[in-house]
């Protein structure tokens, strides 16, 4: 069996004398997005923040290819969290949003403008390279962030409800857009969402957090017949809307 990238162990975090997480583990192969589901206030944002080194762990450990990373500071997991805020350079334009990772790597100019413009052309932003952030729209923006993420190859990309502030049809075009970036550029990546459908879609991994414990799914089967994720009440409504125009 191939060695997971991202094992989560035993992992547990309390504020006070509130439990937020509880013995939370977890395994998941490079290549691979876990999409997990769950309420407000189910722990999704702090379990992010301790993958990412913002949050410690009371106790667990995390590892990524076989080593704890509990030790090491943020800015040297190669991780990125994306917010559903984009937080872009308000003075750079598209390209150099883009490009920054590369430019304090380094990168020369060929190899910068070459994947800069290749990761543009991949999330259709080739006609907005020139244009500064608050020039575009929101999806715009979002797809902005995803590129400046995807651009320096993280080894784990962590999303926190990053469609969250897009109106349904954008939301919607979003999904199906980092569906089919994530495969093509074989990300690794722990997508946290409460919506059902968002999950189904982006996912090839499910799992369900639900009051600080952690349901992993063998098969994305096992997540639709939970009667906790909603997809049965979602398809009973939508049954039931047919019907009526039906009528």
């Amino acid at each position: 069996m191939t060695r997971p990238m991202l094992t989560v162990t035993s992992l547990a975090k309390s504020f006070g004398s509130t439990p937020v997480l509880n013995n939370i583990s977890v395994k998941l192969p490079a290549g691979e997005v876990l999409a997990v589901l769950g309420r407000s206030g189910c722990g999704k944002t702090t379990l992010l923040k301790i993958l990412a080194g913002l949050e410690a762990p009371d106790s667990g450990d995390v590892l990524m290819d076989g080593q704890s990373v509990l030790s090491i500071p943020p800015e040297r997991r190669q991780v990125v969290y994306l917010y559903q805020e984009p937080l872009l350079f308000p003075h750079l334009n598209v390209f150099e949003n883009v490009a920054f990772g590369l430019r304090i790597r380094h990168v020369d100019n060929a190899t910068v403008t070459q994947q800069v413009g290749d990761m543009l052309a991949d999330l259709e932003l080739s006609d907005q390279a020139h244009k500064q952030p608050n020039q575009l729209s929101g999806g715009q923006r979002q797809r902005v962030s995803f590129g400046r993420a995807l651009i320096i190859r993280p080894r784990l990309l962590l999303l926190d409800e990053p469609f969250g502030n897009l109106d349904a049809q954008t939301r919607t075009t979003m999904q199906e857009l980092f569906g089919r970036v994530a495969q093509q550029y074989g990300m690794t990546a722990l997508f946290v969402t409460h919506d059902t459908r968002e999950a189904l879609t982006v996912g090839t991994r499910f799992g369900y957090l639900d009051r600080g414990v952690m349901t992993t799914y063998a098969a994305v089967g096992d997540f639709v017949a939970d009667p906790r994720t909603g997809v049965h009440t979602e398809l009973a409504f939508w049954e039931s809307v047919q019907l009526k125009s039906a009528q």
